[in-house]
């Protein structure tokens, strides 16, 4: 893998791949918006980067000029030939394949599987706070989500360290990388198409064999529709949920007054999630422009891709008073951490289900804790701390 160049001027040359962004990206946003609120760049081909809430909220909707068929920014091109649906989807065919997996993240089903998180949250808790230390990112907040997606679909929760490289290849490395990208495309296919085969002869009452039944438009998923998803739901129901919890945690590590008012008021908790949601959103999604159009008199020619920096509109000061400040009672609070349009985050009721679920049982049994050493994050599509030292007093 190449060496990057170094960015010279975010406005005319940003790469959300350098390091100045994935350790600290709120200052280039601020930037960003006084002085040039939709930056281009020449790098991945070509790639807008709209700043300002207004500007992705009007991209996200405009279906007419921007197609998902890409949803990553990525160092080369990849022409999308298998489909995950509904995130690829464009209309006409969004909707109705959105249909098919809106019943499965219903308020009603994620309740059911709250008290598996809350297990898993307190077996996990089990294995290091005796320890008086622990990565939280690597013992705690990556684990919560990969069990229960492995649940729900009826696979061996023990595969989870697979689960992790694959996302790790396909939505960090192989951001560069394509070799890197197509192994793990390949082998999560590969794993997802025996667990399709064994529930030919074998139906069970798990996610991947309801997903077998399922129809769309009358007509039954094709099994190539069903591989699309099922890549969808592991790749987009762990990295960012992961993500979410470790930023939470890393907050109320550093804003002790936070954690303590959280500890004296729970019934802050559903305020508190959302406003880490927004504060520290970790989902960037992308479009392809497929017509030219001008956003905000900013002209945007076909061909290019546009980063759709959520987190960034989330911290816009003309959406939200004082955005750069985490308010935990924080209302109202019309965040796009789950996106905007018709995409919006299918999965945003077991997200925010493992996120209050994480923390609650956290503060439970670690009511006081501290960071002792570096925090790392990730970079590329998702941005969360992969390694969160602590100190548990």
């Amino acid at each position: 893998m190449s060496e990057r160049a170094p960015v010279k001027d975010w406005k005319t040359d940003w790469d959300h791949l350098d390091s100045d962004w994935r350790n600290n990206p709120y200052p280039i946003w601020d930037k960003l918006r006084k002085e040039c609120p939709i930056a281009h760049t020449e790098r991945f081909e070509g790639a807008y980067l709209p700043t300002r809430y207004e500007d992705v909220k009007a991209i996200s909707y405009d279906t007419n000029h921007f197609s998902s068929r890409r949803v990553v920014v990525r160092d080369y091109h990849v022409d999308v030939t298998i489909p995950a649906p509904p995130i690829t989807s464009d209309p006409p065919w969004h909707k109705p394949e959105k249909r098919v997996l809106l019943p499965f993240f219903s308020m009603q089903e994620i309740k059911k599987l709250e008290p598996k998180a809350r297990a898993v949250c307190n077996e996990l808790i089990d294995g290091f706070i005796d320890d008086g230390q622990c990565d939280a990112a690597q013992q705690y907040s990556r684990h919560i989500p990969v069990r229960v997606i492995a649940h729900m679909l009826g696979v061996d929760e023990n595969d989870g360290d697979l689960f992790i490289r694959w996302i790790h290849e396909i939505l960090e490395l192989g951001v560069r990388d394509y070799d890197v990208f197509l192994q793990g495309m390949t082998e999560m296919t590969a794993y997802f198409q025996v667990e399709i085969d064994k529930r030919k002869d074998d139906p069970r009452d798990d996610l991947i064999s309801i997903m077998m039944q399922a129809r769309c438009e009358g007509e039954p998923w094709t099994p190539e529709r069903v591989l699309g998803a099922l890549r969808l739901l592991m790749i987009a129901g762990i990295d960012t949920t992961w993500s979410a919890i470790g930023s939470s945690l890393w907050h109320l590590a550093t804003h002790p007054q936070d954690r303590q008012r959280l500890l004296d008021e729970p019934e802050l908790m559903p305020t508190a999630v959302e406003e880490m949601l927004r504060a520290y959103s970790p989902v960037t999604m992308a479009r392809e422009v497929v017509e030219d159009t001008e956003i905000s008199g900013c002209p945007i020619k076909a061909g290019n891709m546009v980063l759709l920096s959520f987190p960034a509109a989330n911290r816009d000061p003309e959406m939200f008073e004082d955005a750069d400040k985490v308010v935990i009672d924080r209302q109202p609070n019309r965040h796009s951490a789950f996106g905007l349009g018709i995409h919006r985050c299918v999965g945003s009721n077991l997200a925010r289900m493992e996120m209050t679920v994480a923390i609650e049982e956290w503060l439970k049994r670690i009511p006081h804790f501290s960071l002792e050493g570096e925090v790392t994050w990730s970079e590329g599509t998702v941005r969360g701390p992969r390694s969160l030292p602590f100190k548990l007093t």
